[in-house]
């Protein structure tokens, strides 16, 4: 039962960051790059690597932003501003927020979260960067970042399972190696354990499975967010036109167009890497593949390409 609305804020003190956005979605699904050619927007502030060496301290990296916008500074405060999901922060202030082995919900925050959290996202706007743009990858959070923010704008950047599930095989951080339940994600249900069987344990088969295991709780995490509060964004169709994406994510967002902005778009090069799960894989791997997520890639708009 949800709780009324002046228990849920009991705990809530200190400044709550303006309409904060959180890009979120599977890994892999090429959410980094949108979210550093984001970044460059002149009205967002973003976490760097301050945040996560000095979680305690959001202040130091409200600083440094400030900083780069003089000129005899910026060039060489380049690498101390790289964007990134930074989840020595988050766990500072809520354990267990990087690596949960379920989706993290509305039930799941606490008082102590709402005094620290809050505040600390608060701290790192600046006069001019006064919306808080915030990375996330893996289980969605929506639920928990709601309750926490209900007035923030959610980005769900999702990709093609099969270039998603190639990529996860491909880098080290992954780890199906594990097995369910160390990978990080829990049990399998039943239904996900036959089919992991079925398959003979492929990991390949186990990537796939955690990409529509990521799109499920992306599907249920959203039921009740307003369509103003949530946008979908696909990576192909970013790739083929970032200008129009970002065009339509600054009116998502309430914020204005910049010229400067559409020049740092437009100097980018992008490639769409697709189609290297075809070159990563066997053809009997490839198979497999579509066959575990021939009724997702249906559901996502990507028909079995043979």
């Amino acid at each position: 039962m949800p709780q009324p609305m002046a228990e849920r804020n009991a705990g809530r003190t200190g400044p709550m960051p303006d309409r904060p956005i959180f890009i979120v979605g599977a890994g892999r699904s090429g959410s980094t790059v949108f979210h550093r050619m984001f970044c460059e927007h002149p009205n967002v502030a973003w976490q760097s690597p301050l945040s996560d060496k000095f979680p305690a301290h959001p202040g130091l990296n409200r600083a440094l932003l400030h900083m780069a916008h003089w000129p005899a500074l910026g060039k060489f405060l380049t690498g101390y501003l790289r964007p990134g999901e930074r989840y020595q922060f988050w766990d500072h202030y809520c354990r267990g927020f990087p690596r949960p082995c379920r989706d993290l919900l509305a039930s799941d925050v606490t008082p102590v979260h709402r005094r620290r959290i809050p505040p600390a996202l608060a701290q790192l706007a600046t006069p001019s960067r006064r919306r808080v743009l915030i990375k996330i990858t893996g289980w969605p959070r929506i639920g928990f970042l709601r309750e926490l923010f209900p007035h923030a704008k959610f980005i769900h950047v999702y990709r093609d399972g099969r270039a998603v599930a190639s990529s996860l095989l491909a880098v080290r951080f992954w780890r199906g190696w594990e097995g369910p339940p160390q990978w990080g994600f829990g049990k399998l249900d039943p239904l996900q354990q036959a089919e992991w069987d079925h398959h003979g344990r492929s990991f390949v088969a186990l990537a796939g499975i955690q990409w529509k295991l990521l799109m499920l709780a992306m599907d249920k995490a959203v039921v009740n967010v307003p369509a103003t509060d949530l946008m979908h964004v696909r990576y192909e169709d970013f790739i083929e036109d970032p200008v129009t994406t970002f065009r339509n994510v600054a009116e998502f967002c309430e914020l204005d167009w910049r010229a400067s902005f559409e020049n740092s778009i437009r100097r980018k090069r992008l490639e769409t890497a697709n189609e290297k799960w075809r070159d990563h894989l066997s053809l009997e791997q490839q198979a497999l593949l579509e066959e575990v997520l021939a009724e997702s890639l249906q559901r996502y708009g990507y028909p079995p390409r043979r």
